[in-house]
């Protein structure tokens, strides 16, 4: 992947992730661009995010169907994200269909807050809490066909303390997420990311 990529941000809500990544964009550590915020929320604080800092934003119509992209959407979804070398989801509540997926093979990225593969979906801190395990955590993982099935780039390990709620769980691993997301978002567009089966290869994994 060539240097100052062109990123895509697809995102659902605050945007504290979209927030990380425009700040690591700012600073130099993440060469790269956002170019535009794809959102299906035509209220979502990250859109406000994007509108302070000059970046273009669109927002899509996906549908009320939970999590789902309506067929009607797909095509001006696969526009905005055409010109993309990288596309970072950033809270983005939808499952993106296989053609968007194939369109982009190993170039979108997703954030989730588990250990994954356990607790997948929504409410992951809620999940962790009422299984009962002792730690929790996040992954950063390139997007597959699935729901958070995708090869794993970076994870961190959160203790899960007796009085956790899912809100304070969830805000003890935000700041890892935000963490893990910059550093795997550089390596993608550095193109030091490769697959080979279920694995992620760093290069020059010891300079990270």
């Amino acid at each position: 992947m060539k240097h100052n990529s062109r990123i895509v941000v697809l995102a659902s809500g605050r945007g504290s992730n979209f927030t990380a990544i425009a700040a690591a964009i700012e600073s130099a550590e993440i060469p790269g661009t956002i170019v535009r915020l794809v959102t299906d929320n035509p209220v979502a604080p990250a859109i406000e995010i994007a509108n302070q800092r000059g970046i273009p934003v669109q927002v899509i119509d996906c549908g009320s169907r939970r999590g789902r992209i309506r067929m009607a959407a797909r095509p001006l979804l696969l526009k905005c994200l055409a010109d993309a070398d990288a596309i970072a989801c950033a809270g983005f509540m939808r499952i993106l269909p296989p053609s968007i997926v194939r369109a982009h093979p190993a170039r979108i990225l997703n954030v989730h807050p588990s250990l994954l593969p356990a607790f997948p979906g929504l409410e992951s801190p809620r999940q962790a809490i009422e299984y009962g395990v002792r730690v929790a955590g996040c992954t950063v993982h390139f997007v597959d066909e699935g729901t958070d099935t995708g090869p794993i780039i970076f994870q961190a390990a959160v203790p899960v303390d007796a009085s956790d709620t899912p809100e304070t769980l969830a805000a003890r691993i935000l700041p890892h997420e935000h963490r893990l997301y910059v550093s795997a978002l550089r390596l993608l567009c550095q193109g030091r990311l490769t697959i080979r089966g279920r694995q992620v290869i760093i290069e020059d994994e010891e300079q990270t």
